[in-house]
């Protein structure tokens, strides 16, 4: 994986997707000067997203796309368009979601947890099942948090059980997804293929 980090970008779309990995840094110190602390930790909070793909070694319009929705998902906090635009929560969840399942069950696999989508041993019902598991279990995890927030940083986010349930659903619907894209599509980058 650390020569997948190290390694140089090849093409336009992964100079991109590095360029919007460093947006993403600068993002932390522009919130925390412009805005406040809790908008740069929610920023900061998505760093570990933004670097995931390149350690993974992504394809390329995988890695540029996933950071640049998770710089959209931090930065529509920051902009409290959650709040503002109707059904913004739900496109976002489901659409975080799908990334995020797919990149752990891709990150589950280079640590040979899980079968590689490319293995004899892997199935796409296997695959479609994990995927959707594990966005439905990072689902529940960004619940857990958004609550543990309300109650011990800014009762300014907003909780309640219409909006947790109607998450936890964008989320796993959003994996499901995600699991026939990874059971299907070639998601991490080969030799022969950059992009």
């Amino acid at each position: 994986m650390i020569e997948n980090f190290l390694r140089r970008p090849r093409g336009l779309v992964e100079v991109g997707a590095d360029v919007l990995r460093a947006l993403a840094a600068v993002s932390v110190i522009v919130a925390a000067v412009l805005f406040d602390l809790t908008d740069a930790g929610v920023i900061a909070f998505t760093l570990p997203g933004v670097v995931a793909p390149r350690f993974l070694g992504m394809r390329a319009w995988v890695d540029i796309s996933l950071t640049t929705v998770l710089l959209v998902a931090a930065w529509s906090n920051v902009f409290e368009l959650y709040t503002s635009l109707v059904g913004w929560d739900l496109v976002v969840h489901f659409i975080c979601g799908g990334f995020l399942a797919a990149v752990l069950y891709l990150l589950l696999a280079q640590l040979r947890i899980v079968p590689v989508p490319a293995a004899s041993s892997f199935t796409p019902a296997g695959g479609i099942i994990l995927t959707t598991t594990l966005g439905l279990a990072l689902s529940a995890l960004w619940e857990v948090i958004e609550w543990l927030g309300y109650a011990y940083i800014s009762t300014d986010i907003y909780v309640s059980y219409d909006d947790t349930i109607g998450d936890l659903v964008a989320g796993g619907t959003g994996a499901l997804a995600a699991g026939i894209i990874v059971a299907f599509v070639p998601l991490l980058r080969t030799e022969a293929s950059a992009e």
